[in-house]
């Protein structure tokens, strides 16, 4: 019988649960899905295989739970770093500055990159990844609209994808080509925002 300090609602249960999922996204970033096996992640993690069913009901719960850190690690940064923005040009000079460091960072392009081909191979981790690019979006409207509450809740969601597409669109092509001249871009995009904002006006 399972001690109950090993119970998945206990302090320790609750560490040992964490330390499978860090376990697991390490062999994720390092290997791909292929290696996040039960019997890889409980030896990462130094626990007995046993605990994988105990804590997530099998292999498929550890993969979302997986899936979700994996996730966080990849966009909140992102999308915490365009919150604290106070406006349109200190977002594009946030973006412009995250860019290089984030598509530089082997780890987060990994994870990136194995996220994207799980989601594809499995609709339980593609519901995970939907969620909280959901949930980026969303956060992102928010944000629109403590600064422009005149807009429709639908063009804050509007725009809160565009900006979300933009972010990937950018990534995937930084990761591809180093050189790709992502503050032109930027800087052309705030000139379009910067003459929409006059003819309107």
């Amino acid at each position: 019988m399972t001690n109950l300090v090993d119970r998945p609602n206990s302090g320790r249960g609750a560490r040992r649960r964490d330390q499978l999922v860090e376990a697991g996204v390490a062999l994720l970033a390092e290997e791909g899905w292929p290696a996040v096996t039960s019997r890889g992640v409980a030896e990462r993690a130094g626990a007995n295989p046993g605990l994988i069913h105990y804590h997530f009901g099998g292999l498929p719960g550890l993969h979302a739970a997986i899936a979700c850190r994996a996730g966080e690690l990849v966009i909140n940064p992102v999308i915490a770093e365009l919150l604290r923005a106070p406006d349109g040009q200190a977002a594009l000079r946030a973006v412009r500055r995250m860019l290089p460091a984030t598509t530089e960072d082997d780890r987060v392009t990994r994870l990136a990159t194995e996220l994207i081909v799980g989601a594809r191979r499995a609709p339980e981790l593609g519901e995970v990844l939907s969620e909280q690019l959901r949930q980026a979006r969303a956060e992102l409207a928010g944000w629109l609209e403590r600064r422009h509450p005149e807009l429709p809740a639908e063009r804050r969601a509007g725009a809160a994808t565009l900006l979300a597409a933009l972010l990937d669109g950018l990534m995937l092509h930084r990761m591809l080509d180093s050189a790709l001249p992502v503050a032109d871009a930027l800087a052309t995009l705030d000139e379009l925002i910067g003459s929409a904002r006059r003819e309107r006006n």
